[in-house]
Order: C-alpha cells, then structure tokens, then sequence
C-alpha cells in the first residue's frame, strides 16, 4: 500500500459508512481516570487538580468529551482497505457547549466529514465529525472533528487536502511555559478507551515505524489543554474550543515548551520537544465568566 501500485482503501465505502448512535454511561471513577492520565494530580495537594480528582465534590475536564462515545476502532474493518498499523492521528478541534455531570448517560453520532488524497506514498487525511449530547435530555455537549492520517493508503484518486494555515505568529510569544508527561502516561491514558496498540506493544509500535509506543494524540491534547489554563490563571472548566494539529510524535515522559500568543478573541500556541515541533495551529478559547 502506499505505493501507487496496488491501492486497497475503498472511499466509497467510507464516505457511505453509517456509525448510528452510540451510547455510553460513565461514572465518577472515568472522569478521575481521564484527569489522572492527562496529567492531573502531580502536585497531590493542588486544589485546582483535587477539584476534578475528588469524587465528592467532582467537577469534569470538559476535554474528557472527546473520549466519550467513541465509534471505536472502526477503520479496522477489512472492508474500508485500510493499513491499519499506520493510521495516525494528526489534529484534533473541540467546541464545548456545556458541562459534563460527574456521572451520566451520553449519546454521540458521527459521520465522515471529508477523505483527501496526499498522492502515492503519502497517505491519506480523513476527517470525523461527531456530536456527543446529554442522553436525557439531548443537551448539546460537544462537537469535535477528528483529522486522522492514514499513512499506508494515499493514491486512490480523491481531491488533495486544503493548505493548512501558517503555525504560529512570525512575534516573540505573550507567555511560555513547560509540561512534563510521567512515562506511564500512555499506560494510564489508554484505559479512558484508546486501545489501539500503538500505544503500548513495543512490537506494533516498531511494526509501525516507532522506536517505542508514543503517546496519544488526544492524550496529549487533555494535557496541554490543562497547562494551558493554569498559564492563563483560570480554571480548564473555561475553555470552550481548543484546536491544534499534532505535527509530530510526543513519547511518554517528554518535556513540552508551550509558547502562548493572545488575541483579541482568543490564543494561539504550539508546542516543542527539545526544538522539535510538535504542536501547531494550536487555537484556544475560552469563556469570560469562569
């Protein structure tokens, strides 16, 4: 695959693909779990962590949304002709429309948004676009799109993928600050239900062209989320949207620069390990009353 000769992944099919409703119940124990592998509770005595830490009083990381309902690993299917062993995922945009319960009933739906063509040798992007709501009452909770790089399947014919925007503001950044992965990171992160071994078979990540199993995407993504607020002095349970395109591969234990740039509706950052780029397009907004 891959190589322009022989090309399996069948675009029909997944433009088509029906994901129906999925519906998942969480409790108190799933939303500490998420918060423990993003990163929460380094400091055991820090009462902005404690807050989603303790089940009795538990407010919810609003980043915990992208986890929930997942449609799971369908691209696994035969029938979609995807390498699977490649697929990475790339970028991630979340708005936020209100706050998770500490326990609950969600309902997500999900459709392919968009399957563009890098060329032979390239690979593929394919955008998911889902909608997670309040089972009960169908309260909107959060809309997400998902950019996943199918690394082993370009060259089947589709249109090119749009140029993406310049990364980061040609000025010194407003703010810097440094996040540090613990190196169980993906270890924890990976029970709030990304089970794609990638992330914890040494073997599937050397199969996939790593030296060792990376972290997530989305595990990554939950942990700037949360150092990006504490920067700014305000609570993650402000943020509203939080966009950014994973540019290269983060391991767990990794120390990340976060550079911030404020704008008059919002920030822009990216993110380095150690002068290697691996967070751009990073955009942050966040309410003005929490």
């Amino acid at each position: 695959m891959g190589s322009g000769l022989t090309v399996a992944i069948d675009p029909e099919a997944l433009l088509a693909h029906d994901f129906g409703e999925t519906r998942q119940h969480y409790t108190e124990r799933d939303a500490i779990l998420y918060a423990l592998g993003v990163g929460l509770g380094r400091d055991p005595v820090d009462s902005t962590d404690l807050a989603f830490l303790d089940e009795r009083t538990l407010s919810v990381l609003p980043t915990f949304a992208v986890t929930l309902a997942s449609p799971g690993m369908w691209l696994r299917d035969p029938r979609f002709g995807i390498d699977f062993s490649r697929l990475v995922h790339v970028a991630q945009d979340a708005t936020f429309h209100a706050a998770l319960p500490p326990e609950g009933e969600i309902v997500g739906t999900a459709r392919v948004a968009s399957l563009t063509d890098r060329g032979p040798d390239r690979g593929a992007e394919l955008v998911v676009e889902r909608h997670i709501s309040e089972a009960s009452t169908g309260r909107a909770l959060c809309t997400l799109r998902q950019t996943l790089l199918l690394r082993g399947d370009g060259g089947f014919g589709g249109p090119p993928p749009a140029r993406s925007p310049a990364t980061s503001p040609n000025q010194a950044a407003d703010l810097i600050t440094q996040v540090t992965l613990s190196p169980r990171a993906a270890l924890i992160y990976r029970l709030s239900g990304d089970w794609n071994p990638l992330h914890l078979d040494p073997q599937a990540a050397e199969a996939a062209g790593f030296e060792r199993p990376i972290m997530h995407g989305l595990g990554v993504y939950g942990t700037v989320a949360a150092a990006l607020c504490r920067t700014l002095g305000r609570s993650p349970q402000a943020l509203q949207r939080l966009a950014c395109r994973f540019s290269g591969i983060v391991m767990p234990g990794a120390v990340l620069d976060l550079r911030i740039w404020s704008l008059n509706d919002g920030y822009v950052f990216d993110a380095t390990v150690a002068g290697r780029r691996v967070l751009d397009q990073g955009l942050l907004e966040l309410c003005t009353d929490s």
